[in-house]
């Protein structure tokens, strides 16, 4: 194997690498503008993610509305605790 062989191989990987890593952006991009429009088209919903609030790398919260009732959830480090919150609460 002479170095344009070898020189050919790490261009090779490189370029194939670098569509993995295109496709994986494009992915986390568009794939949820297109899974919500997706959704939305096959009719009412009963649960919906109201808003979402990132602590810390490892937890976050979520607040989410299930029907007419929400609950705020955190979320992180292998656990979630889940806090009820009703229309009057």
């Amino acid at each position: 194997m002479d170095f344009l062989d070898l020189l050919r191989a790490i261009f090779g990987l490189a370029f194939t690498l670098g569509l993995i890593g295109g496709a994986a952006w494009l992915a986390r991009r568009y794939a949820p503008q297109l899974l919500a429009r997706l959704s939305a088209e096959r009719g009412e919903r009963r649960m919906a993610v109201v808003e979402t609030l990132v602590l810390d790398p490892a937890r976050r919260l979520v607040l989410v509305k299930i029907d007419d009732e929400e609950r705020l959830i955190l979320l992180g480090e292998g656990r979630e605790l889940i806090e009820p919150r009703g229309p009057g609460k």
